[in-house]
């Protein structure tokens, strides 16, 4: 397996890079076939170079590109060993609430301050994966404003920033041979705009926990229990752990398509599971997430982003070391009636 040589930390994709102007999340499935794979395997080692071929253009418009990969993808491509906790996305059920777990081998996300050239880095990847892979769904996503989603309120406000990023998004001595690495999830959100828009600003506020306009955070004696920016916080030993959200608004204005893409990096899937436990089930059950009563998840997906060091190193020739096991399906976390999560332990080791 490709890794770090002489014991050099290895260099990690560019998750926390700064927020862009546009992006292009593109999830594509490895078509069946040995050839396939190796087609895949070739391009990760010459995306750096492509990436650069592309952005050397326009060098002041930040393109980057993030390359990720699902369960099932991983056993295909390179076998044994495998991200400790890498698996399929698991669907959420609670009432009308639905996180669904839908298909996807390889994500791309793809940033810059223009979307041109996002649009041609996604040209050529595509070109380069020809016959090798179905497209699963591409979104495109612009900035909206002061950085606001199209429910008219700023996002990302809590993100960490510079070594604080890092110490949220990259593996540790918790998983020494993907050191380096990360985990990202997505979800594409759909809004009922008529319905939001009908509620007065007040409530819209209650719902999301801040004040629309100047972006503060309602103090605790009056943000409900339910408020989203109060179930999406999440401790562990007295501690709050962060994630990295890049979200984007999407949508067609002539289709009456609105809405947001969520993707959030995290050093364990499990801080983000939790915070889509509580959204979706609530904390306690039963106290959910109001802004899903407006918004639909119509997507889910788990990956793992390998460090770009690992990318480098990967040859086409290198089949997987072990016989793929059978694909795992999704986990479905059931409807509570006993105030169980239904997906195990969500805490673990403390992340460093």
């Amino acid at each position: 397996m490709p890794a770090a040589a002489g014991g050099v930390s290895p260099i990690s994709q560019p998750i926390a890079a700064p927020l862009t102007r546009a992006a292009i999340f593109l999830i594509v499935a490895i078509n069946p076939g040995a050839e396939n794979c190796t087609v895949v395997r070739s391009l990760c080692g010459d995306l750096a170079a492509l990436l650069r071929a592309v952005g050397f253009r326009e060098p002041d418009e930040n393109l980057s590109c993030i390359m990720a990969f699902g369960s099932e993808a991983w056993d295909r491509l390179f076998g044994e060993p495998r991200p400790a906790e890498l698996h399929p996305f698991r669907e959420i059920r609670a009432d009308a609430r639905h996180a669904v777990s839908t298909p996807g081998d390889l994500l791309f996300h793809i940033r810059a301050g223009r979307m041109d050239l996002c649009f041609e880095l996604a040209t050529q990847i595509m070109a380069r994966l020809e016959g090798a892979v179905s497209p699963v769904d591409e979104v495109h996503g612009f900035r909206y404003f002061d950085s606001r989603d199209l429910l008219g309120f700023v996002d990302g406000t809590e993100n960490p920033e510079a070594q604080a990023a890092i110490d949220a998004t990259l593996i540790g001595d918790e998983d020494p041979a993907f050191a380096g690495g990360s985990y990202v999830v997505v979800q594409k959100y759909l809004h009922d705009m008529a319905g939001w828009n009908a509620l007065p600003t007040e409530a819209q506020e209650h719902i999301i926990g801040r004040t629309k306009l100047s972006d503060i955070e309602l103090d605790d004696t009056v943000k409900p229990s339910w408020a989203h920016s109060a179930l999406t916080v999440i401790e562990e030993n007295g501690r709050e752990i962060k994630i990295v959200r890049d979200n984007m608004p999407f949508g067609q204005a002539g289709q009456g398509e609105f809405g947001t893409y969520f993707i959030g990096y995290s050093r364990s899937p499990r801080t983000i599971e939790q915070m889509l436990a509580n959204m979706f089930i609530g904390r306690p059950p039963g106290n959910y997430d109001r802004i899903l009563d407006f918004s639909r998840a119509i997507t889910g997906n788990l990956f793992f982003v390998p460090s770009a060091t690992f990318l480098d190193e990967v040859t086409p020739d290198s089949p997987p070391t072990t016989e793929p096991p059978a694909a795992e399906p999704p986990q479905p976390i059931p409807s509570v009636s006993d105030g169980s999560l239904g997906i195990g332990s969500l805490k673990g080791k403390p992340r460093l």
